[in-house]
């Protein structure tokens, strides 16, 4: 009864909004793809989509529908690439989704000798997805995912590939700065950098000052690693980061890295990858590199 043209047009009508612009986009005249959701209509017993001005709005039915088309088109979209590849002689394709802001100059350090070692591996790397991190790799939209804190799922396999110590990041005038370590009270007053992610997500807070029952003056975000180090260099405020990544940039910045409390916060970087994907030689090899690179 559903068909892969059903799916294509709920799609555009959710993206696009008007019916003309959905024919547009997939290249259909309007009346055939009234026709083919009307058809559609008839067997369901079940409206699709009403009219709502000069706009088009999906009923429930409609949105349950644009649901499945949300997991089932990337899915055709990667096999198509895979069969188009394998036509024309190609190995494949790597999308690496990263989860994990400041592990782009790591990710650089993999992804040279992997590119050197197939240089028959198209290769791209995503930040942002429609449904997450997650949610774009069980549906097919990225190929393996690069984050330090797993969702474990039944169908992905996650292999923890770099250890690292997460570390408060301040000036090295710093009153903090000659310390071994920082305890959660002493933040109490300082104003924290991080990046665009959800405060409970963040390991300052989830591992080190919520479970104190203590918080910082002010929480500021900012995207990039370079503005947020500058500002923590210029005493604006400080920030949280892998240690290797502090230890990279002290050799040019004037800042310094501290453990969170005496035990430290022990991180691992892990590679996701669909379970059904295991075999596949190009990301095992991808994994096998990332181990590798320190």
């Amino acid at each position: 009864m559903l068909e892969r043209i059903h799916l294509e047009i709920l799609t555009a009508i959710k993206t696009q909004g008007t019916l003309t612009k959905a024919a547009d986009s997939l290249h259909l005249s309007q009346s055939a793809l009234s026709h083919s959701i009307k058809k559609l209509e008839g067997q369901l017993g079940t409206s699709i989509w009403i009219k709502d001005g000069r706009n088009l709005r999906l009923t429930p039915a409609g949105e349950r529908i644009q649901t499945l088309a949300n997991r089932i088109l990337p899915q055709f979209s990667h096999t198509e690439l895979l069969l188009k590849q394998i036509a024309k002689g190609e190995m494949g394709s790597l999308r690496i989704g990263m989860e994990c802001h400041p592990c782009y100059q790591w990710l650089l350090r993999v992804i040279q000798p992997y590119l050197e070692q197939w240089p028959d591996i198209d290769m791209d790397v995503k930040q942002k997805f429609q449904f997450g991190a997650l949610g774009a790799l069980l549906s097919y939209e990225i190929d393996v995912l690069i984050t330090p804190d797993p969702l474990f799922k039944p169908k992905i396999d996650y292999i923890p590939v770099f250890d690292y110590e997460h570390k408060l990041v301040v000036s090295a005038s710093h009153k903090l700065a000659q310390q071994d370590y920082v305890l959660p009270d002493q933040l109490s007053e300082e104003v924290l950098f991080t990046y665009p992610v959800e405060p409970q997500r963040l390991d300052i807070f989830s591992q080190f000052l919520t479970p104190a029952k203590c918080s910082v003056k002010k929480h500021k975000i900012i995207e990039t690693t370079e503005i947020m180090l500058q500002m923590v260099a210029a005493g604006r405020g400080i920030c949280a980061l892998p240690g290797w990544l502090v230890d990279e940039y002290s050799k040019t910045m004037p800042i310094k890295s501290i453990r969170f409390g005496k035990k430290g916060i022990s991180k691992q970087i892990f590679v996701g990858i669909r379970k059904d994907e295991q075999d596949i030689e190009y990301l095992n090899d991808f994994i096998t590199q990332a181990k590798k690179t320190k």
